[in-house]
């Protein structure tokens, strides 16, 4: 007959390093080879955060020189940087959903444990198409007021 194991359910917190770590075939066993799609989505889901705030915070920084300047470059700049951190957040949600499928492939949940996802992925969930609404939103001001500015040059010339 089979042996039965004891899961122990705890919270663990982990340090920057060991968020790093190689995914093992088998969780927990280190003999079992690495697992390099289940690690690489790790760290995937782990830095496009990071990678799409600091996107944000680029463009924040150039649209408030767009507005400062009323250039109209500098608003496209803001929308492409947007649309790519829109990218970088859709990006993060879909690797944290297949590690978590993966995960339970080869990991049954124990009894008293629920698999829901929480607020946290909901709010990442809703943050993407905000992201991409201001990309756009973005790109068409600055198409939208590129002409009335071509119309205003040739008023000026007429």
């Amino acid at each position: 007959m089979g042996e039965s194991f004891d899961v122990v359910t705890k919270c663990m917190s982990f340090t920057l390093n060991e968020q790093f770590l190689e995914k093992y075939v088998d969780p927990g066993n280190l003999n079992s080879g690495i697992d390099p799609l289940r690690t690489y989505l790790w760290r995937c889901q782990f830095l496009l955060p990071f990678v799409s705030l600091g996107l944000m915070c680029f463009g924040a920084l150039i649209g408030l020189c767009a507005c400062i300047c009323r250039s109209l470059y500098p608003t496209i700049a803001t929308g492409i940087l947007h649309l790519l951190a829109g990218l970088c957040t859709l990006g993060s949600v879909s690797c944290y959903v297949a590690g978590i499928e993966l995960l339970h492939q080869k990991l049954e949940l124990p009894e008293n444990v629920s698999g829901e996802f929480g607020w946290s992925f909901c709010l990442a969930c809703v943050s993407a198409p905000l992201q991409f609404m201001a990309s756009a939103l973005f790109i068409w001001a600055a198409h939208t007021n590129r002409k009335e500015y071509t119309l205003m040059k040739a008023y000026r010339v007429a």
